[in-house]
This record gives C-alpha cells, structure tokens and sequence, in this order.
C-alpha cells in the first residue's frame, strides 16, 4: 500500500466509499496486524488465544478476507471487541419514530401499500 494523505497514519480518516472491496479487506487486515504488533504478540500466540489457525489469521491481516466470526474472534483476543461499537453504533429512534411509539417498542417496519403490491407481483 502506498503511503498518501487519506492514510491511517497521517491520522486522517479513510474514504472506504471510494475504496473496492479488495481495497477494504487490505487496510482492515493491515490494521488488525498493526494492532497485534502494537501489543507485541505473535501471530501464532493471537491464533491460540482467539481459538482460529494460523493461517486463517494470515489470511486477515493480508486482506485475503475471513468470517465475521473469525474477525471477532481475533479482536476479542486483541482485547479490541468494544470497537465495534465504534464501527456501528446503535442507531436509536428518531424524535419523530419516538413521538409516535410513545414508550412502546418498535417491532416491525412500516411497508405502504404500493410496495407490498409491488413486492406479491
């Protein structure tokens, strides 16, 4: 990868819209080994302490993709897991959703007619 401004360490954010899926997986992969490299472990140690192969860590840090599983798997054992929430935070309601459910509790979404007709056809 090469070093330019919309780098991580330049301290600014990604544009991961602009990016290929290929392109998302490399600097996903290249973060969780600067994380692991950050608090000195190996990458058999990360594997035996996250329950995966070695191989298939290998296979993350190089961008070669993975399961959801195995990337949480990986940053429970990096003690990363609560970035997640960072990652996707819980939506809420908003005031309008809120004002209209007056304390009770969202269970289903709201489809109008013309796209349940569109969807039977």
């Amino acid at each position: 990868m090469i070093d330019t401004p919309g780098n991580a360490e330049y301290g600014t954010t990604m544009n991961f819209e602009a990016m290929t899926d290929k392109a998302v997986l490399e600097e996903l992969g290249r973060r969780i080994q600067t994380q692991r490299l950050n608090v000195n472990l190996a990458q058999a140690e990360v594997a035996s302490k996250a329950g995966v192969s070695r191989r298939a860590l290998q296979n993350l840090e190089s961008g070669r993709g993975c399961t959801l599983a195995l990337l949480i798997r990986v940053l429970r054992a990096l003690g990363k897991l609560s970035q997640l929430d960072a990652f996707l935070p819980e939506p809420g309601l908003s005031p309008i959703q809120l004002a209209k459910l007056k304390g009770r509790e969202r269970r289903r979404a709201f489809v109008p007619r013309n796209r349940r007709k569109e969807k039977e056809s």
